[in-house]
């Protein structure tokens, strides 16, 4: 088969023209890797349905207690929101300078994404200790519980991405663009962007719903 009879069989390149699936060889590495991280994403994302399914059941027992409405200041929680949307913008930026090999722009970008997620984070301590030091803690009533399951489960995720995150720009700074350093920072922005998804869930359903 001639080189352009190959092009019209395939047009975009997706595969590799008339070979044999058998004959194909092992997918390329950044494939197995995004494939791998893809489930290890949907098992989070089952996980987090099971802390806002035991929310929803949980929400309305109290004790007695004070609930969302006493409890939830919403304009702090806004700006934890606005924090966390502008660190996702700055990480897609981040991807972006990347793209371009652009060493100094994406350590900027990354910095930035860093120092939002450092906020998001310290706003969310405050207001877990607020609630402790008025008495509302975990061990008050069930509702209680099952916000501080959900709301410092997503925390602690927020946490390990910023971890993840200092990790990557050290290793771009010492090393490079390598591929293999390239697929970690992939993977890193599709777990950040996920904290993302899951944390507009949680401002809906535990605080906007919770406070009317």
């Amino acid at each position: 088969m001639t080189a352009a009879a190959k092009r019209t069989a395939d047009p975009h390149q997706f595969g590799r023209g008339q070979t044999p699936i058998s004959e194909q060889g092992p997918a390329p590495k950044l494939i197995v890797v995004s494939y791998g991280f893809w489930i290890f994403l949907l098992s989070d994302f089952i996980m987090f349905s099971a802390f806002f399914a035991g929310y929803a059941v949980l929400v309305g027992n109290t004790a007695g207690g004070p609930g969302g409405r006493e409890l939830f200041e919403l304009p702090t929680v806004a700006v934890e929101t606005t924090l966390l949307l502008a660190s996702s913008f700055a990480c897609g930026m981040a991807g972006i300078a990347m793209a371009a090999r652009n060493r100094w722009w994406f350590q900027i970008a990354m910095a930035t994404t860093a120092v939002f997620g450092a906020g998001f984070l310290g706003l969310e301590i405050h207001e877990f200790t607020g609630l402790i030091a008025r008495g509302a803690g975990p061990d008050r009533s069930a509702f209680l519980s099952a916000f501080f399951a959900l709301v410092g489960c997503h925390g602690l995720h927020v946490t390990i991405g910023m971890l993840w995150l200092t990790t990557m720009m050290a290793q771009v700074q010492a090393k490079g663009f390598q591929d293999a350093i390239v697929r970690r920072i992939l993977c890193f922005s599709l777990f950040w962007h996920a904290l993302d998804i899951i944390w507009i869930a949680v401002f809906t359903i535990v605080y906007l719903m919770g406070a009317g």
